[in-house]
């Protein structure tokens, strides 16, 4: 759908009015409404004029709506709309599955990449070479990608820990975060109750938060993130796709083991030595 739509919206965001982020919030939540109602009823649907929409499209760098509905359309034409949805029973047969699913994760990967700002990567780095300690976070579902990712820095620098690692711990592990630090979290909808509470301590603790999360929620966690890294997480049932946050979590690790040259391959290779070992231990 409207993707570019939202990217300018994105981009935009903190330059509009107060009546426009309210229609850019709508638009955010339902996308899909572009195509099935006028500019009149999405207006009224925010609680906003006709004249603040017609600005709105303008701001961003359209004609009028009719150059968006046409840009919607065209974007709707070429990608076949996969949604958070349990799927047809007739689409679960065995072929069909293996082959969309398949089509999909490739889509997510190739659009997340597609989008990916270098700069951000670029600051996401910096940040982590800085900091004192790097913290990884991820809640419920996430919390396997969080610990991947601890696993993959701590190859290649001190100080990484897992927040939360003991159930009900989070105020004795913030306690020990300090300046400058950097709060790795992994981050998808729908969010537990934790997050925002815990995002909210990082950002007055100072802490550099960098937020791996998907394109929908990156305008709700951006005031309390340092850097966002979005992804694609389309899915056809048990929620969203972590193909692309896997692989942003280690394009990471990536472009950190490069920043940090021989310090981080010395560190490697260290631990691949003491694995070696233990392994001859046992």
């Amino acid at each position: 759908m409207a993707s570019r739509l939202i990217l300018r919206i994105q981009e935009r965001y903190s330059k509009l009015t107060a009546g426009e982020q309210k229609l850019a919030q709508l638009i955010l939540e339902r996308e899909h409404d572009i195509l099935t109602h006028s500019a009149t009823e999405i207006a009224e649907m925010a609680g906003v004029s006709k004249a603040t929409a017609a600005r709105f499209f303008q701001h961003l760098g359209y004609a009028d709506f009719n150059e968006v509905k046409l840009q919607a359309r065209e974007e709707r034409d070429r990608t076949e709309p996969f949604l958070y949805s349990v799927t047809q029973s007739e689409q679960m047969a065995l072929g069909r599955t293996i082959g969309a699913h398949l089509e999909l994760e490739l889509r997510n990967l190739t659009k997340t990449f597609e989008e990916l700002r270098s700069d951000k990567v670029r600051a996401a780095v910096e940040l982590i070479a800085d900091a004192p300690r790097v913290w990884v976070l991820g809640i419920g579902l996430e919390d396997g990608l969080a610990r991947s990712a601890r696993l993959l820095l701590a190859r290649l620098r001190h100080g990484v820990t897992l927040l939360g690692q003991q159930p009900g711990a989070w105020a004795e592990d913030l306690a020990m975060t300090g300046p400058r630090d950097v709060l790795l979290v992994v981050a998808l909808p729908p969010f537990p109750a934790a997050l925002m509470p815990l995002l909210s301590y990082a950002k007055t603790s100072r802490l550099n938060v960098i937020t791996v999360t998907d394109r929908s929620s990156m305008l709700e966690l951006q005031r309390l993130s340092t850097v966002i890294l979005p992804c694609h997480v389309s899915s056809f049932a048990l929620g969203a796709s972590a193909t692309a946050v896997s692989s942003i979590l280690r394009l990471l690790a990536l472009s950190y083991a490069a920043h940090a040259g021989k310090s981080a391959q010395q560190r490697a290779e260290i631990i691949a030595s003491i694995g070696e070992e233990l392994e001859d231990m046992g």
